[in-house]
């Protein structure tokens, strides 16, 4: 089954990325979206390449944000599709069925697309308001995740849900009794000076129900 944390990565530059992504591995993540927005496609590439070196050195998951084709080329472990990106069957079709594709949803209709559509994970959200992201989705908080993750219990729909969207520490345990599966997250790995003891800690909180 998949991590239950997801690193998704911070930094304007290439150096910021690369920086802010080692340091990530270092404490204990092993699973990496590469977010790297309005960059030159050469940037792009040359920032994905090192971190796919970084991420078979720490035996990491490394997932490539929006960007099917640089995935393919690069080989990396999968994809993760926003709303408004390539569809998921289409995904799938060129990708094929080893990699693993994830998609971002804002309500239960657009799980049901996804997973009808071959989806491997979902990243629902978000939580609350973040400023990481522009162009936000309506906020869940907590009663939105309750509701989904209900009508996907009821529908029979197992497929692994991660929280997004401006998390805290706080919130984990709230929020994986709503029955997600782990948590996605950007800024507080980031900013955190004790990366380390904050990822043990999420993992504590992450994993605290699990039976072994």
């Amino acid at each position: 089954m998949y991590n239950k944390l997801q690193y998704i990565s911070q930094g304007k530059t290439i150096e910021e990325q690369l920086y802010n992504i080692h340091h990530a591995l270092d404490a204990g993540c092993d699973w990496i979206q590469l977010r790297f927005k309005n960059q030159t496609a050469k940037d792009t590439f040359a920032l994905a390449e090192a971190v796919k070196f970084l991420c078979e050195e720490y035996l990491a998951n490394f997932i490539v944000n929006d960007n099917l084709y640089l995935a393919q080329q690069i080989a990396a472990d999968g994809v993760h599709l926003g709303l408004t990106d390539m569809n998921i069957a289409e995904a799938r079709a060129i990708l094929g069925n080893t990699k693993i594709i994830g998609g971002t949803a804002n309500t239960f209709e657009d799980i049901e697309s996804h997973v009808k559509n071959g989806c491997d994970y979902i990243g629902l959200g978000p939580f609350r308001f973040t400023d990481t992201k522009e162009k936000l989705s309506p906020i869940l908080g907590l009663s939105g995740y309750y509701t989904i993750l209900q009508k996907m219990k009821n529908s029979k729909i197992e497929t692994p849900v991660y929280a997004i969207g401006g998390i805290t520490l706080n919130d984990i345990s709230p929020l994986m009794e709503t029955g997600i599966h782990g948590i996605a997250v950007s800024g507080m790995i980031t900013k955190s000076d004790q990366k380390e003891k904050l990822i043990q800690q999420l993992n504590e909180q992450l994993y605290a129900n699990v039976s072994v």
